[in-house]
């Protein structure tokens, strides 16, 4: 059955489709050996689908997995600095999965993974608004901080929605904070605690959406349950 490009690159366990439609752009994907165009539909049973020159494999085994990120890590797949990747992680997980969302180099915590795009188009796309839960330990301007965190509407000329925070410690110049956002913008977190006059020391993510990082240790992976696939699958 012919179906559009990316939703056939996603159902191959290659890639989200948001990024397969960057690989068609970039004209890395051939059909019956000529170079595709974005929206273009094929058959994966009758058409010869090929990525960078490679044929396209029949459809992966899902995969879900949830790493818990050590600070360090790129959350690519490789990266052309050298730097070490999430992905050199979870080597071990008998197939090639990919990051949902991201994590920059310096936070550590929550990160699913899997082959499944479909799934990872909808916990990344904007309009299911997904919850991620941080820890973060802050220091400079505590008193009220999480009042002014949770009242921020605007960042950088940007309209966010408020945050929930909460006060989980504090003490020595130094507290920990809960924060929980529905959007995925870049160093969102970060970026609201420089605009309340906070310095982050540590951001760590703990939850998202169901999941729960629990009692995973930094850099170890585990696969994620019936019942935890079940409720991601639910959103």
């Amino acid at each position: 059955m012919e179906e559009r490009l990316q939703k056939v690159l996603s159902a191959a366990g290659v890639c989200s489709r948001r990024t397969a439609e960057g690989y068609i752009t970039a004209g890395r994907v051939t059909v019956n050996g000529l170079p595709a165009a974005l929206g273009q539909r094929a058959d994966p049973e009758r058409d010869e689908i090929r990525l960078d020159g490679r044929p396209l494999g029949a459809k992966a085994p899902p995969v879900y997995l949830m790493l818990n990120k050590p600070r360090g890590y790129v959350t690519t797949l490789s990266d052309e600095k050298g730097r070490p990747t999430a992905a050199d992680l979870v080597k071990g997980c008998g197939a090639r999965v990919y990051p949902v969302g991201r994590l920059d180099l310096n936070s550590e915590g929550l990160l699913l993974m899997t082959n499944d795009g479909a799934l990872a188009q909808r916990m990344t796309h904007p309009s299911h608004e997904v919850s991620k839960t941080y820890h973060v330990s802050v220091s400079g301007a505590l008193e009220g901080a999480a009042e002014r965190l949770s009242a921020l509407r605007d960042l950088e000329g940007e309209a966010i929605r408020p945050a929930q925070v909460s006060v989980l410690r504090c003490s020595g110049g130094t507290a920990e904070l809960s924060v929980t956002i529905h959007e995925g913008k870049n160093r969102q977190v970060r970026r609201m605690c420089a605009a309340c006059g906070l310095s982050v020391r540590r951001l760590r993510r703990v939850r998202e959406h169901t999941l729960s990082l629990g009692t995973l240790r930094s850099g170890s992976w585990r696969y994620l349950t019936e019942e935890e696939i079940r409720a991601l699958k639910s959103l």
